[in-house]
């Protein structure tokens, strides 16, 4: 895994990047890369440089930038999964597979049928976490912006925060069958939409009024077959189903 991205503390300028703290322990202790290896970086928003290493001082990693592109891997679309709060450890999983299914955000979310319970200091670890998964993912799929996942989120919040999108989609077990979901789908193709935010529910599901406060605001509501798909597995099959169809590769 030689993808790193730029941080608060890193430079580029004249053709060279200076890259400290995590991404010089990962590149200098880590991979034991020396001078004249090739790595990538990514700016988090699109462009990736290409680099060789010039050298190391003060916990800082020289690289001479020798090429930059446009990262190939993005979808047209920006998506932002909104995650209804899962149990234990499956929104690491989420997290980890809707990086690399092309998400652009992942949002936990809070909702009525969700069992987790935090405090401040626990929603604090688990942020930390998620973040630093997202950042993995986004390297080990070649991502060129590095995804966020933002504050956790009440349900009321989670769609306010949707407004701005072009389309909004609920995947629920009640809603009408596979045509009328194809049709949404290929739409997204047929609109040039840029920007689609997905709802996703806990293990309980989504309860009725949600449902009604989505379709309230405008989302459309969609089947996704004929079977139960848990919270962990439903936001990836949709996320699959819309790469396969938007991406450009």
């Amino acid at each position: 895994m030689r993808r790193f991205y730029l941080k608060e503390d890193d430079t580029v300028a004249g053709g060279s990047i200076k890259l400290s703290g995590d991404s010089y322990n990962h590149i200098r202790n880590v991979l034991r890369l020396n001078a004249g290896d090739e790595v990538t970086v990514s700016d988090g928003a699109g462009t990736d440089y290409a680099c060789v290493i010039d050298g190391f001082e003060d916990g800082v990693v020289d690289l001479k930038i020798t090429d930059l592109n446009r990262n190939a891997a993005e979808l047209p679309v920006e998506i932002t999964l909104y995650q209804g709060m899962p149990k234990g450890d499956k929104l690491d999983l989420v997290i980890e597979k809707a990086v690399e299914l092309g998400a652009a955000r992942v949002v936990p979310v809070m909702m009525e049928r969700t069992v987790v319970k935090l405090d401040d200091k626990k929603k604090e670890k688990r942020l930390q976490r998620y973040r630093a998964i997202a950042e993995s993912a986004g390297k080990q799929s070649g991502r060129g912006i590095l995804v966020d996942v933002p504050d956790i989120m009440s349900y009321d919040d989670a769609l306010k925060d949707a407004c701005s999108l072009d389309r909004v989609l609920v995947p629920y077990e009640d809603a009408r069958g596979m045509t009328h979901a194809r049709a949404i789908v290929k739409a997204l193709k047929d609109d040039g939409i840029k920007t689609l935010g997905i709802f996703i529910g806990p293990e309980g599901g989504f309860a009725k009024s949600e449902i009604e406060k989505a379709e309230g605001s405008g989302a459309l509501v969609l089947s996704l077959g004929s079977r139960i798909l848990r919270t962990e597995t439903a936001g990836l099959t949709i996320l699959s189903i819309i790469g396969f169809e938007l991406d450009k590769g």
